[in-house]
């Protein structure tokens, strides 16, 4: 079962976000000790919207492990937006240590423009993807509009949110989700999953940037039938609107795998590296993986997993990245400029 954590509040954290997307986490010690010269060092983990709670509690975690490990304090800042937002502000000069993003290929990106080392998806248990998530609906309770599964998205009445998938790695994720489905249903025939595609987006009401506005969109100020978003996402606003949403699985889905890197070219220059790549090693530790659970996200610890079988529908019939070629391909093929998402959202 999860812990109740009364300094979690998903309603007022999103409104503190709009003024402020980065925030830190110390331990033991004051964010300005650093600038005293103790020994203390500071981390800057860049990462996607919907870990901003997980990551508020690790951080904690984290600080106390390399204390007893190393006798020094850690400072760790957290900055959160939309996964490829997120990726080309790293690019463009965020000194990030850590990277925690929404999909590889957003990792990817990074290591291109030569902040990254080559080879970073082996440097970490299951491609350096310490947890999972997949792809759910979001409904008012009750589901009047009885939403059960991906086709009756596509209905005229029906109105859809969801984030763009040109700046949010959870977008990618539902796009792909909603596709596979419709492959099953036509035989792969592409053109009628496209015009399927297309009528799904016709009916999007808004397409924010990433997945936490998009959840604002529909949890905060009440727009929408539905809210297609990460299964941790849908569960912390279910925490925290009791008995105002429900979750419905969708009868496909996917495997969502979130990944995470050490930037390297700044970690030379911070001089961070062994708290850096300790900082993302610990996040396969057991006590961080059920913390992971605990924020809604799947272990990959199968053992650990296996604890939360209440809490997750383990049955779920979900295609991985793997069934597109793997993200250089689907990228290719679905989000880059002229690319299907493209075509069928003018």
């Amino acid at each position: 079962m999860r812990r109740n954590k009364a300094n979690v509040c998903l309603k007022s954290i999103v409104t503190a976000v709009i003024i402020l997307s980065m925030s830190i986490t110390g331990c033991g010690s004051e964010a300005n000790s650093v600038a005293e010269g103790n020994g203390e060092i500071e981390l800057l983990n860049v990462s996607y919207d919907p870990t901003r709670e997980f990551y508020a509690e690790y951080n904690n975690l984290f600080c106390e492990y390399w204390r007893e490990k190393s006798g020094q304090e850690v400072i760790v800042t957290q900055s959160h937006g939309g996964s490829g937002s997120q990726a080309r502000s790293v690019i463009e000069g965020n000194e990030a240590d850590v990277v925690t993003l929404a999909l590889a290929h957003d990792v990817t990106a990074i290591e291109e423009a030569g902040l990254i080392e080559g080879g970073w998806i082996g440097e970490f248990d299951g491609d350096s993807a310490p947890y999972t998530s997949t792809i759910v609906f979001l409904v008012h309770k009750g589901n009047e509009k009885n939403i059960q599964d991906w086709d009756d998205l596509v209905k005229e009445e029906i109105e859809v949110i969801t984030p763009n998938p040109k700046t949010s790695g959870g977008a990618c994720w539902n796009f792909l989700a909603a596709w596979a489905y419709q492959q099953k249903r036509d035989g792969n025939d592409e053109e009628q999953t496209k015009e399927f595609m297309r009528k799904l987006y016709q009916n999007v009401l808004v397409l924010d940037s990433g997945a936490r506005g998009a959840t604002n969109t529909f949890v905060e100020n009440g727009q929408g039938d539905i809210l297609i978003a990460w299964e941790n996402e849908a569960y912390l606003a279910m925490e925290e609107y009791p008995d105002q949403y429900e979750i419905v699985t969708p009868s496909v889905s996917i495997l969502a795998q979130p990944s995470v890197a050490v930037v390297d070219r700044n970690v030379e220059d911070h001089g961070t590296r062994e708290a850096a790549e300790a900082y993302l090693e610990y996040l396969y530790s057991d006590e961080a993986q059920r913390l992971a659970g605990e924020n809604y996200y799947r272990p990959t610890k199968e053992e650990i997993l296996r604890e939360f079988t209440d809490q997750f529908n383990l049955e779920m019939n979900l295609v991985t990245i793997d069934d597109f070629g793997g993200w250089d391909e689907a990228y290719r093929a679905y989000f880059d400029d002229g690319a299907i998402f493209d075509q069928i959202y003018d």
